[in-house]
Protein backbone atom coordinates (compact mmCIF):
# COMPACT_ATOMS: atom_id res chain seq x y z
CA UNK A 1 0.00 0.00 0.00
CA UNK A 2 2.60 2.84 0.69
CA UNK A 3 6.21 1.92 -0.16
CA UNK A 4 9.38 4.88 0.81
CA UNK A 5 12.01 4.25 -1.57
CA UNK A 6 15.55 6.23 -1.04
CA UNK A 7 13.59 8.86 0.88
CA UNK A 8 15.40 11.75 2.55
CA UNK A 9 15.26 15.06 4.02
CA UNK A 10 17.80 17.36 4.91
CA UNK A 11 17.09 21.09 6.74
CA UNK A 12 19.96 22.95 5.91
CA UNK A 13 23.53 21.00 6.21
CA UNK A 14 21.29 18.30 8.53
CA UNK A 15 19.79 15.51 7.15
CA UNK A 16 17.11 13.96 9.03
CA UNK A 17 16.26 11.23 7.26
CA UNK A 18 18.72 9.29 5.04
CA UNK A 19 17.69 7.19 1.81
CA UNK A 20 15.23 5.53 4.20
CA UNK A 21 13.22 2.43 2.22
CA UNK A 22 10.22 0.97 3.70
CA UNK A 23 7.67 -1.05 2.69
CA UNK A 24 3.64 -1.02 4.07
CA UNK A 25 1.62 -3.75 3.17
CA UNK A 26 -2.37 -3.34 3.26
CA UNK A 27 -3.62 -4.27 6.02
CA UNK A 28 -0.65 -3.91 8.37
CA UNK A 29 -0.66 -2.16 11.40
CA UNK A 30 3.05 -1.13 11.93
CA UNK A 31 4.51 0.84 15.11
CA UNK A 32 7.27 3.53 14.53
CA UNK A 33 9.96 3.78 17.48
CA UNK A 34 12.70 6.57 17.88
CA UNK A 35 14.06 8.74 20.53
CA UNK A 36 13.10 12.09 20.26
CA UNK A 37 14.51 14.12 17.58
CA UNK A 38 14.93 10.73 15.08
CA UNK A 39 12.81 12.08 12.48
CA UNK A 40 9.81 10.26 13.01
CA UNK A 41 7.17 13.36 12.92
CA UNK A 42 9.10 14.78 9.50
CA UNK A 43 8.75 11.22 8.02
CA UNK A 44 5.34 11.17 8.40
CA UNK A 45 5.25 15.33 7.29
CA UNK A 46 6.55 13.67 4.13
CA UNK A 47 4.20 11.31 3.33
CA UNK A 48 1.41 13.74 4.10
CA UNK A 49 2.64 15.68 1.89
CA UNK A 50 3.46 18.80 4.45
CA UNK A 51 7.02 18.54 3.46
CA UNK A 52 8.65 17.72 0.37
CA UNK A 53 11.53 15.12 0.88
CA UNK A 54 15.09 16.04 -0.35
CA UNK A 55 15.44 12.79 -2.15
CA UNK A 56 13.69 9.40 -3.14
CA UNK A 57 9.88 8.72 -3.94
CA UNK A 58 6.77 8.12 -2.18
CA UNK A 59 4.19 5.62 -3.36
CA UNK A 60 0.59 4.87 -2.60
CA UNK A 61 -0.87 1.68 -3.90
CA UNK A 62 1.31 1.86 -6.45
CA UNK A 63 1.19 5.41 -7.71
CA UNK A 64 3.96 8.11 -7.44
CA UNK A 65 2.42 10.71 -4.86
CA UNK A 66 5.81 12.59 -4.56
CA UNK A 67 5.26 16.05 -5.78
CA UNK A 68 1.17 16.03 -4.95
CA UNK A 69 -0.34 18.33 -2.41
CA UNK A 70 -1.89 17.32 1.04
CA UNK A 71 -5.27 17.49 -0.61
CA UNK A 72 -5.01 15.35 -2.83
CA UNK A 73 -3.29 12.77 -0.61
CA UNK A 74 -5.56 13.31 1.74
CA UNK A 75 -8.80 12.77 -1.01
CA UNK A 76 -6.54 9.81 -2.37
CA UNK A 77 -7.06 8.18 1.53
CA UNK A 78 -4.50 8.99 3.56
CA UNK A 79 -6.08 10.59 6.80
CA UNK A 80 -3.77 11.31 10.00
CA UNK A 81 -3.83 12.69 12.94
CA UNK A 82 -1.16 15.25 15.21
CA UNK A 83 0.70 14.58 18.14
CA UNK A 84 -0.89 17.72 19.48
CA UNK A 85 -4.26 18.17 18.56
CA UNK A 86 -5.62 20.57 16.54
CA UNK A 87 -9.60 20.79 16.83
CA UNK A 88 -11.40 24.70 15.80
CA UNK A 89 -12.06 25.20 19.62
CA UNK A 90 -14.40 27.63 18.42
CA UNK A 91 -16.66 25.04 16.71
CA UNK A 92 -18.93 22.42 17.90
CA UNK A 93 -17.15 18.54 18.37
CA UNK A 94 -19.96 17.40 15.73
CA UNK A 95 -19.09 20.79 13.57
CA UNK A 96 -15.11 19.63 13.68
CA UNK A 97 -15.92 16.05 12.07
CA UNK A 98 -17.94 17.68 9.62
CA UNK A 99 -15.50 20.14 8.29
CA UNK A 100 -13.04 16.99 7.72
CA UNK A 101 -16.00 15.30 5.88
CA UNK A 102 -16.68 17.76 3.54
CA UNK A 103 -13.37 19.04 2.99
CA UNK A 104 -11.45 15.88 2.90
CA UNK A 105 -13.96 13.07 2.18
CA UNK A 106 -15.58 15.52 -0.46
CA UNK A 107 -19.26 14.30 0.89
CA UNK A 108 -22.25 16.98 0.19
CA UNK A 109 -23.43 18.24 3.46
CA UNK A 110 -26.15 16.08 4.16
CA UNK A 111 -24.03 12.95 3.51
CA UNK A 112 -21.47 14.43 5.24
CA UNK A 113 -23.52 15.06 8.35
CA UNK A 114 -24.38 11.13 8.32
CA UNK A 115 -21.18 10.54 7.95
CA UNK A 116 -19.92 12.74 11.09
CA UNK A 117 -22.56 11.17 13.07
CA UNK A 118 -21.28 7.70 12.57
CA UNK A 119 -17.31 8.44 12.66
CA UNK A 120 -18.74 10.35 16.48
CA UNK A 121 -20.57 6.97 17.85
CA UNK A 122 -17.50 4.99 16.71
CA UNK A 123 -15.13 7.18 18.58
CA UNK A 124 -17.06 7.46 21.91
CA UNK A 125 -17.90 10.98 20.91
CA UNK A 126 -21.85 11.13 20.11
CA UNK A 127 -22.87 12.40 23.53
CA UNK A 128 -20.43 15.58 23.32
CA UNK A 129 -21.39 16.25 19.86
CA UNK A 130 -22.39 19.66 20.56
CA UNK A 131 -19.84 20.99 23.38
CA UNK A 132 -17.18 23.55 22.21
CA UNK A 133 -13.84 20.99 20.84
CA UNK A 134 -12.11 23.51 23.22
CA UNK A 135 -13.61 23.00 26.25
CA UNK A 136 -12.66 18.81 26.03
CA UNK A 137 -10.68 16.79 28.11
CA UNK A 138 -7.28 15.36 26.89
CA UNK A 139 -8.92 11.68 25.82
CA UNK A 140 -11.63 13.44 24.33
CA UNK A 141 -9.83 15.61 22.37
CA UNK A 142 -7.42 12.80 21.38
CA UNK A 143 -10.31 10.91 20.22
CA UNK A 144 -11.94 13.70 18.25
CA UNK A 145 -7.74 14.36 16.45
CA UNK A 146 -8.57 10.74 15.34
CA UNK A 147 -12.50 11.45 14.35
CA UNK A 148 -11.47 13.89 12.14
CA UNK A 149 -9.03 11.74 10.53
CA UNK A 150 -11.53 8.85 9.94
CA UNK A 151 -13.64 10.98 8.82
CA UNK A 152 -11.84 11.61 5.65
CA UNK A 153 -12.32 7.63 5.23
CA UNK A 154 -9.24 6.75 4.81
CA UNK A 155 -7.16 3.74 3.78
CA UNK A 156 -4.09 4.27 5.27
CA UNK A 157 -3.80 5.69 8.37
CA UNK A 158 -0.99 8.08 10.05
CA UNK A 159 -1.22 7.99 13.82
CA UNK A 160 1.08 10.92 15.47
CA UNK A 161 1.82 9.43 19.84
CA UNK A 162 -1.90 9.77 20.04
CA UNK A 163 -1.41 7.50 23.20
CA UNK A 164 0.69 10.65 24.63
CA UNK A 165 0.01 12.15 27.95
CA UNK A 166 -3.12 9.94 28.90
CA UNK A 167 -3.67 7.50 31.85
CA UNK A 168 -3.91 4.04 31.27
CA UNK A 169 -7.17 3.71 31.51
CA UNK A 170 -7.84 6.06 29.22
CA UNK A 171 -4.96 4.66 26.77
CA UNK A 172 -7.13 1.62 26.91
CA UNK A 173 -10.27 3.08 25.75
CA UNK A 174 -8.33 4.80 22.59
CA UNK A 175 -6.80 1.51 22.04
CA UNK A 176 -10.58 -0.19 22.02
CA UNK A 177 -11.05 2.65 19.58
CA UNK A 178 -7.67 2.02 17.19
CA UNK A 179 -8.40 -1.67 17.18
CA UNK A 180 -12.00 -1.45 15.56
CA UNK A 181 -10.86 1.03 13.11
CA UNK A 182 -7.90 -1.60 11.96
CA UNK A 183 -10.08 -4.36 12.18
CA UNK A 184 -12.55 -2.40 9.87
CA UNK A 185 -9.78 -2.60 6.98
CA UNK A 186 -7.44 0.40 7.69
CA UNK A 187 -3.98 0.16 7.60
CA UNK A 188 -2.03 1.75 10.19
CA UNK A 189 1.19 3.42 10.40
CA UNK A 190 1.49 4.37 14.16
CA UNK A 191 4.46 6.63 15.47
CA UNK A 192 4.42 6.12 19.09
CA UNK A 193 6.13 6.31 22.99
CA UNK A 194 3.77 4.23 24.54
CA UNK A 195 5.13 1.11 24.08
CA UNK A 196 2.72 -0.87 25.77
CA UNK A 197 0.18 0.88 23.39
CA UNK A 198 2.33 -0.76 20.53
CA UNK A 199 2.79 -4.36 22.35
CA UNK A 200 -0.76 -4.45 22.30
CA UNK A 201 -1.86 -3.94 18.35
CA UNK A 202 0.75 -4.19 16.06
CA UNK A 203 2.12 -6.65 13.87
CA UNK A 204 5.48 -5.15 13.33
CA UNK A 205 7.60 -2.74 14.96
CA UNK A 206 10.66 -0.29 13.13
CA UNK A 207 12.99 1.62 15.15
CA UNK A 208 14.38 4.91 13.21
CA UNK A 209 18.06 6.65 14.27
CA UNK A 210 20.46 8.28 12.42
CA UNK A 211 18.28 9.18 9.38
CA UNK A 212 16.81 5.12 9.26
CA UNK A 213 15.35 2.11 10.34
CA UNK A 214 18.09 0.43 12.46
CA UNK A 215 15.58 -2.55 13.28
CA UNK A 216 12.34 -3.91 12.25
CA UNK A 217 9.92 -6.56 12.88
CA UNK A 218 7.94 -8.45 15.76
CA UNK A 219 7.58 -6.20 18.86
CA UNK A 220 9.28 -8.93 21.10
CA UNK A 221 12.09 -9.40 18.59
CA UNK A 222 12.83 -5.41 18.18
CA UNK A 223 12.48 -4.68 21.51
CA UNK A 224 15.07 -7.21 22.54
CA UNK A 225 17.52 -5.89 19.72
CA UNK A 226 20.64 -4.28 21.66
CA UNK A 227 20.94 -2.03 19.11
CA UNK A 228 17.38 -0.96 19.87
CA UNK A 229 17.97 -0.65 23.57
CA UNK A 230 21.34 1.08 22.69
CA UNK A 231 19.57 4.14 20.44
CA UNK A 232 15.79 4.04 22.12
CA UNK A 233 16.44 2.63 25.46
CA UNK A 234 19.72 4.16 26.42
CA UNK A 235 21.08 0.58 27.69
Amino acid sequence: MLELASLSRAFGGLTVIDRLDFLVEAGEIVGILGPNGAGKTTLFNMIAGVLPPSGGRILFEGADITALKPWHRCRLGIGRTYQTPKPFSHMSVFENVLVAAVHGGRLSMARAATEAEAVLVRTGLAQRALIPAGQLALLDMKQLELAKALALRPRLLLLDEIAGGLTEAECDILLDTIGEVHRAGVTIVWIEHVIHALRRLVSRLAVLAGGNFIATGTPADVLADPRVREAYLGT
